[in-house]
């Protein structure tokens, strides 16, 4: 086992040895493969684990993404989410010193992408900075996307995207060790549906034990009922000419499944009648309430005290709508009948509508259709979670982001996504470029102290810097500049949706 500073850093899994790279102080492993590709009898089946190899492997580079839709919104990522290989499930580790006698803090992190896109190796996700100044052990992984991961269809389990990030979770405490980290003190951590998957695995049986802190960051409140997820993949199975099982899907190849998914979603609204508010989001895919491999939405689940021996960080930024402004070219053009229709469908109660515009008397078209899908599919169900964690006994920290990000003309404001590139230091990847703006990177690097510093003291320490939420003082760590400790900020909000209860999203009609 060579030392971090030296070239080419060697450490033994329980399966075999990698080689890493010594970079900037750090040994970095990409790529180490945490179950078997999931590939013929093995597809839309749980994870396998990886069978054992001879000699040093060499982990140079990252695992190819799993096979998924690149598009959100009407923006493609292009090539960066494309790849050829099959060795999806893998891992990478940031260590400052592949030491076992070191026992550092482990913060691992789970990619978001609205449950169908994006993977590990996106240059967003570059975990140096975290790892050396923070100085933790930082691991990422890859996990099956789309319809691989989530489809729910005859002859597979339920929620297999969530599978491999137990069984990842699972490689990170049987070897972790070895890289320095201390498997007694794993923090996850994760944006949008990164968020969603940590709230899922805090309430998963199959995961107990396997962390000690979450940190989510902007949490979509889309979790599937078990019979409208079958819907959803039998009518995703028709456009493919087929019966929602494992055995007819497999014969589809994985890199040609998403394109039908992406058909499909193109023309959700058509399903209003049987899928209702989810007819109106932008990605097919969810978490599945399933009552075995998730037994309960979150929400329930935590408040039942699922969750009461994790500490939990969770948060949403105060604009989150308005990057889909931006994916769907819709600024300055939103009309008062597209603003009525986002009331009616996302507002809470029976007359959300009127809600709405008796609250926000002064807003525009625009605000009200932004903030009432930032309210319903993220600051809500957010706040709602926080309020669950402490009901049920466990011990919850809320924040919000509310730096004004003076990118484009100060468009963004604190629009989702923005704190990945603000965590990781990665200005010029993900929205960085739109929403920073190269030339304002100094702005951007207090942002990106305050939001590291809490996160990293929180993986060691169990304490971000912050008072525990409770529902009568419900103190809120603001990251602006300057940040603040206040009362939550979105009052209105809160008092809106205070009697709705967040739960997994029914089917209507059979």
């Amino acid at each position: 086992m060579s030392a971090a500073g030296s070239p080419e850093p060697e450490v033994r899994t329980a399966v075999g040895a990698v080689r890493g790279r010594a970079e900037g102080g750090l040994a970095v492993f990409r790529g180490i493969p945490y179950a078997e590709p999931p590939l013929g009898e093995a597809r839309f089946q749980a994870p396998r684990p990886v069978s054992g190899w001879d000699g040093v492997r060499e982990a140079y580079a990252f695992g190819p993404p799993p096979p998924q839709d690149a598009n959100m919104g009407g923006r493609s990522g292009g090539g960066l989410f494309s790849g050829t290989g099959d060795d999806w499930l893998t891992v990478n580790v940031w260590t400052p010193a592949p030491d076992p006698a070191a026992l550092r803090p482990v913060m691992v992190w789970i990619h978001g992408g609205a449950y169908k896109h994006s993977f590990s190796g996106s240059p967003g996700y570059d975990a140096q900075h975290i790892a050396r100044e923070g100085d933790v052990v930082f691991v990422s992984l890859n996990y099956r996307l789309g319809a691989e991961g989530f489809a729910r269809v005859d002859g597979a389990p339920a929620n297999r995207g969530l599978l491999d990030q137990v069984a990842a979770l699972q490689w990170v405490r049987q070897n972790i060790t070895a890289f320095g980290g201390d498997p007694e003190q794993v923090t996850i951590l994760g944006d949008s549906a990164g968020a969603g998957s940590i709230a899922s695995l805090m309430v998963m049986p199959r995961a107990v034990g396997l962390f000690r802190r979450a940190v989510g960051q902007s949490l979509p409140g889309t979790f599937l009922s078990d019979a409208l997820a079958r819907d959803v993949a039998a009518t995703l199975a028709t456009e493919a000419g087929l019966r929602p099982t494992a055995c007819e899907l497999s014969g589809v190849d994985p890199r040609e499944l998403p394109a039908v998914g992406h058909a499909l979603e193109t023309k959700m609204r058509q399903y209003d009648d049987r899928w209702g508010t989810f007819a109106h989001t932008l990605s097919l895919f969810s978490p599945v309430v399933d009552g075995e491999v998730l037994p309960a939405a979150p929400w329930q689940g935590l408040a039942g005290g699922a969750g009461r021996d994790v500490e939990l960080v969770i948060g949403h930024n105060r604009d989150e709508w308005r990057t889909f402004l931006l994916f769907g070219d819709l600024f300055g053009k939103v009309t008062e009948e597209q603003a009525t229709q986002a009331l009616r469908h996302f507002g809470p109660g029976d007359d959300g509508e009127r809600a709405y515009r008796e609250a926000f008397p002064d807003a525009s078209a625009e605000e009200l259709f932004e903030l009432v899908q930032s309210d319903w599919l993220f600051r809500m169900p957010t706040l709602h979670l926080a309020e669950a964690q402490a009901a049920g006994g466990g011990k919850a920290y809320l924040y919000e982001l509310a730096w004004q990000s003076p990118g484009r003309g100060g468009l963004l404001r604190a629009c989702h996504g923005l704190d990945g590139p603000l965590l990781f230091g990665t200005y010029d990847a993900h929205l960085g470029p739109v929403a920073i703006g190269p030339e304002h990177t100094d702005q951007a690097r207090e942002l990106t102290s305050q939001i590291r510093t809490a996160w990293t003291s929180f993986a060691t320490s169990g304490a971000p810097g912050w008072p525990a939420y409770d529902s009568r003082q419900r103190m809120t760590r603001v990251f602006d500049a300057p940040p603040a400790v206040a009362t939550y900020p979105e009052e209105t909000s809160h008092r809106l949706w205070q009697d709705h209860t967040f739960d997994a999203l029914p089917l209507l009609t059979a």
